[in-house]
């Protein structure tokens, strides 16, 4: 039927199975057990997803084939099976724990794997071994990532300082791996620099199997590693942090919107990173200032992006709200004042319709023009 097919129960929808199809537009339908058919953006964002997460995780398998009518497989992705959120809340100022909540859980990080692999390429520009000018150069391995990416060529380039701004927007794990070889040679030996240097950061639960969160059952961390993450990029990189506050990015003519909504909802909010893979669910570190303060708030393991971002937003709110409280003599927690029945928002309450936070939708993935 010259129809692109595949199946995969990657998000939670009542435990039904989503089959998922193109048509020769390329347009994208999905049909709930087999039977009910409708526009797949129209139950995808509702659920807080994009298409192309979809795709994301279709690609990572390994178990589909090309045949005469397109893709098809019959993979079973590594659906989030509700595992429990973690959340963790950090005056920036004191390193006090304002909230915690299963904060030394082992979750997958998904793309705030990323805010590491800056960590370490602005390390390697403070010791003079990378500057912003030099070239990263896309090579085969990189090119074959699975979305989210920019999309080069073999052999194309882009400078350091475009490639911080693509892996801070648009989540490039195409880009983010062009960078990890040219810092440590192999991804896998500078995702063994990544695990050590975490370590020595305090960061003692985390392993980082590669630098861009993609799924795989060892790359774990929890959500207050993440935030000692956090807190070290905001201290030691000032110069550098506003890479993450980015609303947008234009590269070769493409305007690059970042998947951290906070960045236009919320007042204040600065940075940090986004993620989401089958496996991790939807994952945000981010970071606000008011009146001077900063906070730093990381969810775990949402089971979208509306839940995870409302999630966080109270986080930070209830953490301002005490913030100020204390300032006029009063005692009070984030515990106290936080509203966290089923751990906060859940998927089923969930009312708002948006695109998800890892992907941008179809099409995102097509190449720029060569520079």
């Amino acid at each position: 039927s010259g129809k692109l097919l595949f199946a995969a129960r990657v998000i939670p929808y009542r435990g039904s199975w989503l089959d998922f199809e193109f048509d020769a537009k390329d347009v994208m339908f999905v049909r709930i057990d087999r039977k009910r058919k409708l526009p797949a953006t129209t139950l995808l964002y509702a659920l807080g997803m994009s298409s192309e997460q979809i795709l994301a995780t279709f690609y990572q398998s390994s178990m589909y084939k090309r045949t005469r009518s397109g893709w098809t497989t019959k993979y079973r992705a590594e659906r989030w099976r509700g595992v429990k959120p973690t959340y963790d809340l950090v005056d920036a100022k004191t390193g006090e724990v304002l909230y915690a909540r299963r904060p030394d859980a082992l979750r997958s990080p998904a793309s705030i794997t990323k805010v590491m692999t800056l960590y370490m390429a602005f390390e390697a520009i403070d010791r003079g071994e990378l500057a912003l000018t030099d070239r990263v150069t896309m090579t085969t391995r990189a090119v074959g990532m699975a979305p989210s990416r920019l999309g080069l060529r073999r052999g194309t380039s882009l400078s350091v300082d475009d490639a911080f701004r693509v892996m801070a927007t648009k989540s490039a794990n195409d880009v983010t791996v062009a960078l990890a070889e040219k810092l440590g040679k192999t991804e896998i030996g500078f995702a063994r620099m990544m695990t050590k240097r975490a370590h020595e950061l305090g960061m003692t639960q985390t392993t980082f199997i590669n630098s861009t969160g993609l799924p795989d059952t060892g790359h774990l961390t929890t959500a207050r590693d993440l935030a000692i993450l956090s807190l070290a990029m905001v201290k030691h990189f000032p110069n550098f942090y506003s890479y993450f506050g980015q609303s947008h990015f234009e590269y070769a003519g493409l305007k690059i919107q970042n998947h951290n909504h906070l960045l236009r909802t919320m007042p204040g909010v600065d940075g940090i990173k986004t993620g989401y893979t089958a496996q991790a669910g939807f994952t945000l570190a981010a970071s606000a200032v008011r009146d001077g303060r900063r906070l730093i708030a990381v969810v775990l393991g949402g089971p979208s992006t509306m839940t995870r971002d409302a999630n966080v937003r109270a986080l930070l709110e209830s953490g301002f709200d005490v913030m100020k409280s204390r300032a006029m003599g009063l005692k009070t927690t984030v515990s106290a004042s936080l509203n966290e029945p089923n751990d906060f928002a859940s998927l089923e309450t969930a009312t708002s319709v948006e695109q998800g936070s890892g992907d941008d939708g179809p099409g995102a993935d097509s190449p720029p023009k060569r520079r």
